[in-house]
């Protein structure tokens, strides 16, 4: 079980008997640590153990692109409906936080990455968040393996050839099944929201994610100027 090591702002990740060596000590992570668990280095500096959540998964995966944003993630979430026991198909695994996000809910997913160097990265991040027994990261082009996959309970897509996949929806949702796609630009969102439509899904609605933090000091209170408010497009859809 890999945990997180935090001493204020920073964080590393260690499994037990690994050692951790920085400027504020070292130590070696019992083998039988526990989240909640306050380790000492040699110099007296404590880390307090966490367990591995959401959040993290995010901040601490090995990267091979940008990943979706937890709050796009929440998204697909609460508008798909996904849960325990859900079979869900991904396709454009990347990083694999979506994946990894589904997993830790109880879902069974299957992701397809077309790059296999990206997928091996994925499959490292996925055993990592303690969830290779539910998500099988698989190497290879979802448009050349429809036939063989059988039904799912939900769609989840971040892929430029996501519109051609949506064309097959009908038949790998089953009855009440729901569509997530994730769209970087505007063009491909209309193509999806399009294909959604053209094969009789219902429900089909597209949505811009825009949010702000706020900033507050002694001034007064604002958005803050500094983080991106946009990420991109989620086109969403239902099997009836």
């Amino acid at each position: 079980m890999t945990v997180l090591l935090v001493h204020g702002d920073r964080e590393y990740l260690r499994d037990p008997g690994e050692e951790l060596q920085t400027d504020l000590g070292v130590l070696t992570v019992p083998e039988d640590v526990e989240p909640g668990d306050v380790l000492a280095t040699h110099l007296d500096e404590e880390f307090t153990v966490r367990r591995l959540r959401g959040p993290d998964l995010f901040h601490h995966f090995d990267r091979t692109g940008a990943p979706m944003l937890p709050r796009d993630i929440g998204l697909v979430v609460g508008e798909t409906g996904v849960s325990a026991g859900d079979r869900v198909l991904d396709a454009g695994t990347g990083t694999g936080v979506l994946a990894g996000y589904l997993g830790r809910i109880g879902a069974e997913v299957v992701t397809f990455e077309r790059k296999a160097d990206f997928a091996e990265v994925a499959r490292d991040n996925i055993e990592m968040a303690d969830v290779a027994d539910s998500v099988d990261v698989r190497t290879g082009d979802i448009t050349e393996n429809l036939d063989d996959l059988g039904e799912f309970d939900v769609l989840t897509l971040d892929t430029p050839d996501a519109a051609a996949v949506v064309a097959h929806a009908p038949d790998l949702l089953a009855d009440g099944g729901s569509l997530g796609v994730y769209a970087p630009f505007v063009e491909s969102a209309r193509e999806t929201e399009l294909a959604a439509r053209e094969v009789g899904l219902e429900n089909v609605r597209t949505m811009e994610t825009i949010q702000r933090e706020m900033d507050f000091d002694e001034r007064g209170t604002r958005p803050s100027t500094s983080p991106v408010g946009h990420t991109g497009y989620l086109v969403f859809a239902r099997k009836a």
